[in-house]
């Protein structure tokens, strides 16, 4: 026969008949049911609708709109702000009908609209005399060609022609006698036998004797008639007036430069200048 049931048992975890403590707000008396996050439902006030464009905003837009459509207009359907003339500056030997002619402006295109880099690159291509150009659009109208020429350092004659040659190397024309440039002195290669040749042959000793010519002074380059190259360690110039200069190799052009110019101011009668040796200089009479 069972035992009367004592307090411990009633108790005790697990059984049918324990009362734990009421969590908040559980149980019927005094409590709230959980509140629970609102559903988005399309139409609700603040439900992420995006609102219109206000009336101002709309007016920002038009005008916005209305400047583009003016400018387009303006520098592409317009009369104005067209080609009407073409300008050139700074040729010497080209004449401004040759360079205007391989250019091919578009007269009467929109201004905006000119190809500047194709131009430069056409005249460039066509017109190998000419060593830098800017094509520069000249509001309202224009377009200016802004071109600077090579400037010849040595010629090289062969067959009654002269090939001008600048201070980079680059031979950029070929002219008749009568058009040769005054002032350039005439490329002589004497190597014919020279035991330079089987390290340096004729065209690097043409670099070397064009390194030469645009090393030299100003006042002596425009009396230079006559580069004589024998070897690399043998360039000598003449001068007019029957004067020469031993120059050496092309090595150390500036030093022998300033060598030259100080020599011929102490003695401005002597014949025969050398300044093969920069820190050592010598003049003669012949």
């Amino acid at each position: 026969m069972a035992g009367p049931t004592t307090t411990t048992e009633r108790g005790a975890p697990g059984s049918r008949g324990a009362k734990g403590p009421r969590a908040k707000g559980s149980g019927p008396k005094g409590s709230s049911p959980a509140r629970l996050a609102p559903r988005w439902r399309p139409g609700r006030p603040g439900g992420g609708r995006r609102a219109l464009p206000g009336p101002r905003a709309v007016l920002l837009i038009v005008i916005v709109l209305g400047l583009l459509a003016s400018g387009l207009w303006l520098f592409y359907g317009s009369a104005w702000l067209r080609v009407e003339q073409v300008t050139t500056s700074g040729t010497r030997v080209l004449t401004p009908a040759q360079v205007k002619a391989v250019a091919a402006v578009p007269v009467g295109a929109p201004l905006v609209s000119v190809d500047t880099d194709g131009i430069e690159a056409r005249l460039r291509r066509a017109l190998p005399r000419i060593d830098t150009v800017d094509v520069v659009r000249d509001w309202p109208h224009g377009i200016a060609l802004r071109v600077v020429e090579r400037t010849p350092v040595l010629l090289i004659g062969k067959g009654g022609r002269f090939t001008e040659v600048d201070a980079g190397g680059v031979r950029f024309a070929t002219v008749d006698a009568a058009k040769a440039p005054e002032g350039v002195p005439l490329l002589e290669l004497a190597v014919a036998s020279s035991p330079s040749l089987r390290r340096f042959d004729a065209e690097r000793l043409t670099v070397e004797a064009v390194g030469v010519a645009g090393d030299l002074p100003g006042r002596v380059a425009e009396d230079a008639k006559v580069l004589r190259v024998r070897s690399y360690d043998s360039i000598t110039l003449e001068l007019t007036g029957g004067r020469t200069v031993e120059w050496g190799s092309g090595e150390d052009g500036e030093a022998k430069a300033r060598a030259l110019t100080a020599l011929m101011k102490a003695a401005p009668k002597a014949g025969h200048f050398d300044v093969s040796a920069p820190t050592a200089p010598a003049a003669s009479r012949s």
